[in-house]
């Protein structure tokens, strides 16, 4: 059985596509496991970063034209967050020797659980592994956290951020490639 998905590296005319699908997905599937003030601070710690669309590491996923999702994995320092996030590392990972990093991970509500979040995962790992990273480590939400989980990834240490102005629980996962 075919995917109904098909695929492509984002550039930087879907930004704005990109962003209403991020803002989409924090206020609709992410609403179920945070309080109203942790999605006031995720807005405020996560969304786009534009370095891995200038890297070209970041993917969208579509059906018949509709974003359904993106993500995409870096070779660089950064774990999460966007443009306007504090603490953004941009210098280079070493393949080998560092994790690749899977980051920005968003599907649109309607497309949730059908596949979307799996194949981007997918196609992070084995572009990272192509690269010649041999694990690859993320930071999760609550609402990620059982798709990772499912896809082989371990916990290595939760924590809160709670530079938004509330505590957001993450989890810092890996899995070897």
């Amino acid at each position: 059985m075919s995917s109904p998905f098909t695929h492509r590296i984002a550039t930087e005319a879907d930004i704005p596509a990109l962003v209403a699908l991020m803002d989409r997905s924090i206020s609709g599937p992410l609403a179920a496991f945070l309080t109203p003030e942790q999605i006031v601070a995720s807005r405020k710690l996560m969304g786009l970063d534009s370095q891995i669309i200038a890297d070209r590491t970041y993917f969208i996923v579509e059906q018949d034209g509709v974003m359904a999702g993106c993500g995409g994995w870096s070779g660089r320092i950064t774990t999460y967050g966007g443009d306007h996030t504090p603490g953004r590392i941009p210098a280079p990972l070493t393949p080998g020797v560092d994790a690749a990093r899977v980051r920005a991970m968003y599907t649109a509500p309607e497309f949730v659980r059908q596949g979307v979040g799996r194949l981007i995962l997918d196609l992070c790992e084995d572009a990272a592994r192509a690269a010649g990273y041999d694990r690859v480590e993320l930071v999760a939400t609550m609402g990620g956290e059982p798709l990772y989980l499912a896809a082989g990834y371990r916990e290595i240490e939760r924590f809160e951020d709670d530079r938004g102005g509330a505590p957001v629980p993450l989890v810092r996962m890996g899995k070897p490639l």
